[in-house]
């Protein structure tokens, strides 16, 4: 059985998160979807809209994946440790520069793959809260007209 690990936020899920675990599953039997912990996610990118816990069992509802778990703040590769993955698939956003280097520092031994961009138009958290920052004149009317109808 081949083990795939999958890292990611998943803050907002959307199509771009389904493409890149639906490629990461085509690498192996079983995919594991590491989902980062609050902390690391208020560091590394913003507050998290929804609390991990929320996160992963999203995530884990997901057909491609097997398995969600939530990150360590201190430590990612303390969980590569403990799940012992075949493949590592990161995302084609995802910058891990240092990852090989740090595998082999600490002798494991697993592939890293890249998976494909799904270019679609709302392919990014990022792209999707803009979407709605646009739209809000949109949803100030549908705000004046509940209370009109109150």
């Amino acid at each position: 059985m081949v083990r795939v690990m999958a890292t990611g936020v998943f803050d907002l899920l959307h199509i771009g998160h389904l493409y890149y675990l639906e490629e990461a599953k085509k690498y192996g039997d079983e995919l594991i979807v590491v989902v980062a912990c609050d902390k690391t996610v208020k560091r590394k990118k913003h507050e998290p809209i929804m609390p991990a816990e929320e996160r992963r069992r999203l995530v884990e509802a997901l057909k491609p994946v097997d398995k969600a778990v939530i990150g360590y703040e201190d430590d990612f590769l303390k969980i590569v440790e403990e799940i012992k993955p075949d493949i590592i698939a990161l995302g084609y956003d995802q910058h891990f520069e240092w990852l090989e280097e740090e595998l082999k520092k600490r002798g494991i031994k697993v592939k890293i793959v890249r998976c494909g961009k799904y270019d679609g138009d709302l392919n990014k958290t990022r792209k999707i809260i803009e979407r709605i920052r646009s739209m809000k004149e949109l949803y100030k009317n549908e705000g004046n007209k509940k209370n009109r109808n109150s």
